[in-house]
């Protein structure tokens, strides 16, 4: 029932019937400035600041990964299928577009998926279609029980909601993006129904580089 909520309120944001935090705005627009607000007034306690965590899985080459980037960099974090027809469709394409959007300013991020479906998404099948979204992407699966670990590090939920003959099991889960440093620890999450700019305005602000 939870887990149905949350998706009925995603919903709603997507049609811009915005409310958090006990406001309600009248626009899109206010809604955005006043959750922007909120995620960059203390960058040193970040909201839900219990959420990250050490893991391990196996990323779309068949290598050994765990939360820390072995290349230094910053890190966008999702959790979907690299072959989503519903929430992903939207995340997937943002994470691509920021971290392109933050190159250009000089600031190297690296776009990470961890599967949900790890029965869809293979060590074979994740590289292919992240690649779609941007070069860089990191495709990330494994066991059940070590993907269970990654899912309660970070309170993901997900459940089959139907199982489309065409395309499988569709499937409800959040729709929240988040931003990691390069060993891994959770910095703040991000709205993936945000704007591409204020996204990376967070991102630059958590890097120490924002105006």
């Amino acid at each position: 029932m939870k887990l149905r909520v949350m998706t009925l309120l995603l919903c709603l944001a997507g049609t811009h019937v915005l409310a958090h935090g006990g406001v309600v705005h009248s626009d899109n627009t206010e809604a955005e400035q006043h959750l922007l607000k909120s995620i960059l007034t203390t960058p040193s306690q970040p909201i839900y600041s219990n959420l990250g965590g050490p893991f391990q899985l196996t990323d779309h080459n068949g290598n050994q990964r765990t939360e820390v980037n072995p290349d230094g960099h910053m890190q966008l974090l999702f959790f979907g299928s690299a072959d989503c027809s519903t929430i992903c469709t939207v995340a997937l394409p943002v994470m691509g577009e920021v971290v392109t959007g933050l190159a250009k300013q000089n600031l190297t991020v690296t776009p990470v998926l961890i599967t949900i479906d790890p029965v869809r998404d293979t060590v074979a099948s994740m590289g292919p279609a992240l690649k779609e979204f941007h070069p860089d992407f990191i495709g990330l699966t494994g066991s059940l029980p070590e993907l269970q670990i990654a899912y309660d590090l970070y309170a993901i939920e997900h459940e089959v909601l139907f199982t489309d003959p065409e395309l499988g099991d569709i499937y409800a889960h959040g729709s929240n993006i988040y931003l990691l440093d390069a060993n891994g620890n959770y910095l703040t999450y991000v709205p993936q129904n945000m704007s591409i700019k204020s996204i990376e305005k967070i991102v630059l602000e958590y890097a120490g580089t924002g105006s």
